[in-house]
């Protein structure tokens, strides 16, 4: 949505300069650096370029064979388009899965469909029932050792445009086991009679909302056990009643929950025997809030997920979604921190209960607006490397 220039530069934000990615040099080659070690992407605290630097060198690089993506929202003046349609024209095998009933983007998507085809891109369209949601990329490349692959895997869509105000992760990895899962995911758009099983991945139509439960079910029984137990969650929209009643179970058990859901939030926190363990906050700020994060806290062995899915019925059911455990300690504490950061903001959090009276959350701690903060939390990360919130 566009809005007309008043000429009032007073009335609008001051522009942040993006981040780099500790550590990710641009200059390099991004796939060296990454079979090294995982790398997280924040947008739009961190530049979007990331992605289209991995999608470039992909396409030039001769030891590429193959670039598998799935396409969700693209800009109107797209530069992943435009590496995928290079990278075709130089040899490579592109798929690219092209959701066209993405909203808002649809004549986008139709437009750019034509246009990959016509450059020899394989193009899937999706599966009858099922809108594709997921964020992911697999790349294969051929090295002294065999294929090598490399990839990426996101909670928002590899958009430039957004990318400057939605909030989203984006993992970079060289991680077998998990790449070889997206690759079933992959297999799953040709053949989806075929169910995958998968270790690392959470995949919906299939597993999501089983494999949250027994996440959820492990966090009760260390509560029962009178161990260290808490489950921390963001995202856009929470409107799965079975979830609910699982988190208000959970509750019950006495498991510490808090809730950073941006959007409709079908849970009513802090009802004595109901959820009196559960706290539920939404932000809406200068950025849209969009990614999905998970933390479950494992007796002290904190599990971490990012993922493209809410917690609503179409997302666990109807669409083809993927989250990811993250294995990178150092990637793992960074989301942790960014999640703390996000439940600390008492300027633009409100609070969610049972009045529903929309308030702001306000204490006695000075002003802390979690988007400002954020930045400034990466800005201190690039200056003293190896220290944290």
């Amino acid at each position: 949505m566009g809005f007309p220039s008043l000429g009032r530069s007073d009335l609008m934000y001051e522009r942040i300069q993006p981040l780099p990615v500790m550590g990710l040099q641009m200059e390099g080659s991004l796939f060296e650096q990454i079979s090294k070690k995982d790398y997280l992407q924040y947008a739009p605290y961190h530049s979007f370029t990331y992605v289209i630097k991995f999608l470039r060198e992909a396409a030039l690089d001769p030891k590429v064979r193959s670039i598998k993506i799935t396409v969700y929202r693209l800009a109107n003046n797209s530069q992943v388009a435009a590496s995928l349609i290079n990278a075709a024209k130089n040899g490579k095998q592109v798929t690219v899965q092209i959701e066209l009933q993405a909203r808002f983007d649809e004549r986008a998507n139709i437009e750019y469909a034509e246009q990959l085809q016509e450059e020899g891109v394989r193009l899937i369209f999706g599966i009858p029932g099922l809108k594709v949601h997921s964020k992911i990329c697999v790349i294969e490349r051929e090295e002294s050792e065999g294929i090598r692959r490399y990839g990426f895997i996101s909670t928002g869509n590899f958009n430039e445009s957004t990318a400057r105000i939605y909030t989203d992760y984006t993992l970079f990895t060289a991680h077998e086991a998990i790449l070889k899962e997206l690759n079933k995911v992959f297999n799953f758009f040709d053949t989806s009679y075929k169910i995958y099983k998968y270790k690392h991945l959470i995949v919906s139509p299939h597993y999501t909302r089983n494999k949250f439960k027994k996440l959820i079910d492990k966090e009760i029984a260390h509560a029962q056990e009178g161990k260290e137990a808490y489950i921390k969650i963001k995202m856009n929209s929470f409107t799965s009643y079975d979830m609910v009643d699982l988190l208000y179970g959970a509750s019950n058990a006495g498991v510490r929950i808090q809730l950073i859901i941006r959007g409709i939030c079908c849970l009513i926190p802090g009802i004595p025997g109901m959820s009196e363990n559960i706290e539920a906050i939404s932000i809406v700020d200068k950025f849209l809030e969009h990614p999905r994060i998970f933390i479950f806290g494992n007796d002290g062995d904190p599990k971490v997920y990012i993922s493209s899915a809410d917690w609503m019925t179409r997302n666990l059911d109807y669409r083809v979604e993927v989250g990811c455990r993250i294995y990178d300690d150092a990637i793992k504490q960074e989301l942790i921190d960014t999640f703390e950061i996000s439940w600390r903001d008492n300027v633009k959090a409100r609070i969610f209960d049972a009045a529903q009276d929309n308030h702001y959350r306000r204490n006695e701690d000075p002003p802390f607006r979690s988007q400002f903060e954020m930045y400034d939390y990466y800005l201190k990360k690039l200056q003293s490397p190896g220290e944290s919130t």
